[in-house]
């Protein structure tokens, strides 16, 4: 008799997992991870941190984010810090095109995983008259595989498909912010500063091959294409204006495949 209630109970329990996971909703890895890290607001730094990875993970301005908690040039943050994201001006920024300047050559060191350099926060000069276009280039040769999205499942970037080893290339002339892999669902993970308003990031690398704080030029090798973070070899690629992911495709220069 007891032997008979147990396996009642086990089939019912088992039904009941059965539909609740089949009535799921999918959940890309971006937003599982977005849902995760922002529902208390509060952002414990962790070793490898830094200001921009910070912000990049929220989706949020790096200088929204300074300024929200009081933290000046050169952005300097520590373990164990207690960073505040809620209450960030998350207004969306047009995704018009505009000139990508390059910035102040800033001295090669070591990475120091949480301080960005007070040079790379000044205001690049204007150069009327020459459009986006011109400057930005494609980070790596493959065929593009994966789409920008806002709808689910969302896809704040491009994936391009390669072999692993072969280059990645920075997409425009600035600054390595980042380069680590501390943000989860993007494996080894670059991310270039060049200017104020614009970012881009290199995720799913098999090796990274700069610093944080050294100056690339538009077409240097920055890294190697791979599977870090992901179940294929691929380069995910993403441009953020004002920390708002934007299309890349409307930035990149048009290309067959």
């Amino acid at each position: 008799m007891m032997k008979a209630l147990a396996t009642v109970i086990l089939v019912t329990i088992a039904t009941l997992l059965t539909g609740c996971l089949s009535g799921r909703e999918f959940v890309s890895v971006e937003e599982k991870f977005s849902k995760q890290e922002s529902a208390s607001g509060i952002h414990l730094v962790q070793k490898g941190d830094n200001l921009f990875s910070i912000a990049w993970r929220y989706g949020v301005d790096y200088r929204q984010l300074a300024s929200a908690n009081s933290i000046y040039s050169p952005y300097t943050i520590y373990p164990g810090q207690k960073i505040d994201v809620r209450n960030i001006n998350r207004k969306s920024a047009s995704t018009k095109p505009v000139h990508v300047e390059k910035p102040s050559k800033v001295p090669t060191k070591n990475s120091t995983p949480v301080t960005v350099p007070a040079q790379i926060s000044q205001n690049p000069p204007e150069k009327p008259g020459i459009q986006a276009e011109t400057d930005w280039k494609w980070p790596a040769n493959g065929r593009l595989i994966g789409y920008f999205s806002t709808k689910k499942p969302v896809s704040k970037g491009i994936d391009i498909t390669g072999s692993l080893g072969e280059s990645v290339s920075a997409a425009a002339a600035g600054t390595v912010v980042y380069a680590g892999q501390g943000l989860r669902g993007y494996g080894n993970l670059v991310i270039i500063k060049h200017d104020d308003t614009y970012l881009s990031a290199y995720a799913h690398t098999s090796r990274i091959l700069v610093r944080e704080q050294e100056v690339v030029k538009a077409g240097q090798k920055i890294a190697e294409i791979g599977s870090t973070g992901t179940d294929k070899v691929k380069l995910h690629f993403e441009i953020r204006r004002n920390g708002k992911p934007v299309d890349p495709l409307e930035y990149l220069p048009s290309r067959s495949g």
